[in-house]
């Protein structure tokens, strides 16, 4: 043969040669990127440390299961901080209930800077159709929704708009829970604000004014 077969000491020495590559690699990237930890400067001086620094703080997994209207599967969410909505689960598709839809109209006066709160209370897959407009001046408006259940930090956000005088729409629940619309007066006057929901809401709630 014109090729000499590899010898057991060669043989060691380049699994040792391999070995001590997987542990320079290990020391110099890995640990100061992934635990912040840098023995020899050298992830510092590569900007690896910063990567374990600013690294969010890992969520809560919620898996939400959707067999409604034909959606069927699961629906894996993520519980943050709180100050980020998480994703949407899927809406349903179809509609089939045994009563008929019902109407429910509120008027809301709100003063300069003041705010208010207004939730449909609604059962998963269960659709609502809505129409609000503000007279005298304009508002901001975030139109979300929250499961009371899961706490503060898991919310959904459908639109948020600021400077406008209405909407109208629609919303097929993604889950069982308050959903509604948070307004805030920014015109430099009084303004009035007239709800009409119309669909199958166990109920509307005015939380009143905010503080």
């Amino acid at each position: 043969m014109s090729e000499q077969m590899p010898t057991r000491a060669r043989t060691l020495k380049g699994l040792g040669l391999s070995l001590l590559a997987a542990a320079v690699l290990l020391v110099t990237l890995v640990l100061p990127a992934e635990y912040g930890i840098d023995p020899t400067g050298i992830g510092k001086a590569l900007g690896l440390t910063a990567l374990k620094a600013t690294a969010p703080a890992p969520a809560q997994t919620v898996v939400m299961q959707d067999v409604i209207g034909g959606n069927e599967g699961l629906t894996t969410v993520q519980l943050g901080d709180g100050r980020d909505p998480v994703p949407l689960p899927n809406p349903a598709v179809n509609q089939d209930e045994p009563q008929a839809p019902h109407t429910e109209t509120l008027k809301i006066q709100l003063g300069v800077d003041e705010k208010t709160e207004v939730k449909a209370k609604l059962s998963k897959g269960k659709m609502i159709l809505y129409s609000w407009s503000v007279e005298g001046g304009k508002v901001y408006v975030d139109f979300h929704g929250h499961d009371p259940s899961l706490g503060d930090k898991f919310w959904v956000r459908y639109e948020e708009a600021d400077g406008i005088t209405g909407r109208n729409g629609s919303l097929v629940a993604p889950f069982k829970g308050e959903h509604g619309w948070y307004w805030l007066n920014v015109s430099d006057k009084p303004v009035m604000i007239t709800l009409t929901v119309t669909g199958y809401q166990d109920k509307l709630v005015d939380y009143g004014r905010l503080q």
